[in-house]
This record gives C-alpha cells, structure tokens and sequence, in this order.
C-alpha cells in the first residue's frame, strides 16, 4: 500500500509550517523522518495520518484523497503513534492497548478470542505484559509510550507513523522498540531525533529544514558531515558503513575538532 504527499503545504497563525512538500513511502520500507525542531516533522506525519488537511496539495493512500475516505477505513490501514496521546479514563494498561481492535469491531464483528490474542501479542511486544493489569495513571511515561506502540500494533495497520515514538524510553528500549518495528511486515513511517538511530534502523532518511524536504535517499547519502553541519549548525565526523548505513560522532563545542568552519544553514 503506497502514501504519498503530493506538493503539500500547510499553516497556522498565519506561519507556513510546511512548503510543497511531495514524498513517496514505499511500500515495505522503514522510513525516518529528521530534522530540527519546528522543521515540520510532526506536521508532516499529521497530514499523513489523514488528521489534517493540507492547504494545498493532496495526500493519497493507494492513489485516493485521504480526506475521502471514512475515518475507520483509514483507521484499518494507518495506525499513528503521537508524542503526546494521554486519556483521563481509569482505564487499565490493557485495556488501553485493546482500544488499537476497535476499527475492526462492529455489529457483526463484536469482540473475539482472536482480538484477545492479537491484544496479548503486542503487549509481549513491548514488554509490558508483567504491567498488564495496571492503572493507566500509573504507569510511567516510557511504559505509557510502550503501551501506545503496542496499542497501534493491535490495530494490524499496513502503515505505521510513529512521531518520535523514543520520547520517555531509556536507551535499551528505544533501541529494541526500532528493532521490533524493523521486523514488523509493515511499512513504517518514524520521525526521530537520533540521528543515529535513523542511521542504524531506517532505509532511506527525508531530512527536513524550514518546512522543506531537502533530502531524501539513504543513512550515507543525506546524513554528510556538511549537510548536518549546515541545517543542524553542529560537527561532526561521519563513519559510513556498508549497505547505505553510516555512523555519526559529534564534535563537543571547543574542541578542535569543532572549530572547522561552519556552513551556511540551509533553510
């Protein structure tokens, strides 16, 4: 299943937030999404998800508007997880997770054992199955963002978007949350701040800056030294490896290493 965003612009207050924006997600692939902050990452992945419409340009899943379509068939094949989705309810870790099987649900598909099996498998998936039975308010924020990834596994999207779903997680979890997303047959849509986490687990990098795409290819062809240099204003020393990948070691300010000259930021 192909999302595309077709010459998409987008604003509020009267700011352009995103400019002729035009990507495809192939299907299958792992895609990252990275940029500094208010570059317009999570606008982007909104406008993907179908939860606003863009100024100009059109959004398409599989060649059709999306804001054509009802929001539950969107809902069976886009599951998209938010940096912050919280809910008052009392309602238990489970049961958060259960809400992913409601697009499936209906008068003549009421709850089964199957959508008990499903819930049960993606809560093992983020390792919360021991906290299963706690209170929402409880929990932490790293085992809350779990609970949200495995809430969109439940849902058996085809498309996954996740706006930088490492939010709150320590190191080993936000490590082996992109490895369990790598594996998933499913396309996936991230944006992150890591950019070595994007480097090591995503197959092609869209690197944004002031609204625009500016990149767009593989770890070791948008993640150059000078072009992090010129849109995150930072040096670095860039390592690449085989298969597109590439390592990324930053420069401490005042160091030597960190006083070459700086390019001009792209915007």
């Amino acid at each position: 299943m192909m999302l595309s965003a077709c010459n998409v612009s987008w604003s509020t207050g009267g700011i352009s937030i995103l400019e002729n924006v035009s990507l495809d997600v192939v299907p299958g692939e792992f895609l990252g999404i990275v940029g500094p902050n208010g570059s317009g990452k999570t606008s982007l992945m909104s406008l993907l998800a179908g939860l606003r419409r863009p100024k100009s340009g059109r959004v398409l899943l599989d060649g059709r508007p999306i804001d054509g379509l009802g929001r539950r068939e969107v809902a069976r094949c886009i599951a998209l997880v938010e940096q912050q989705a919280e809910t008052s309810e009392r309602i238990s870790a489970r049961q958060a997770v259960e809400l992913g099987r409601t697009p499936h649900l209906g008068p003549l598909a009421p709850w089964s054992a199957e959508d008990d099996e499903i819930v049960g498998a993606a809560i093992r998936n983020v390792d919360m199955e021991p906290l299963a039975a706690r209170q929402w308010h409880t929990l932490s924020g790293g085992e809350r963002q779990r609970l949200h990834i495995a809430r969109a596994l439940a849902q058996q999207p085809e498309i996954l978007l996740l706006d930088e779903p490492t939010n709150h997680l320590d190191i080993g979890h936000q490590i082996g949350l992109l490895h369990l997303v790598r594996q998933q047959q499913l396309t996936a849509v991230a944006a992150l701040h890591d950019l070595n986490h994007a480097a090591m687990f995503c197959d092609r990098i869209a690197l944004m800056s002031g609204g625009r795409i500016v990149a767009l290819g593989s770890p070791s062809e948008v993640l150059s030294a000078e072009r992090i240099c010129s849109v995150f204003g930072v040096v670095v020393d860039v390592q690449h490896e085989g298969e597109g990948r590439c390592y990324i070691r930053y420069c401490a300010p005042g160091s030597p290493a960190a006083e070459r000259p700086k390019l001009r930021r792209i915007s």
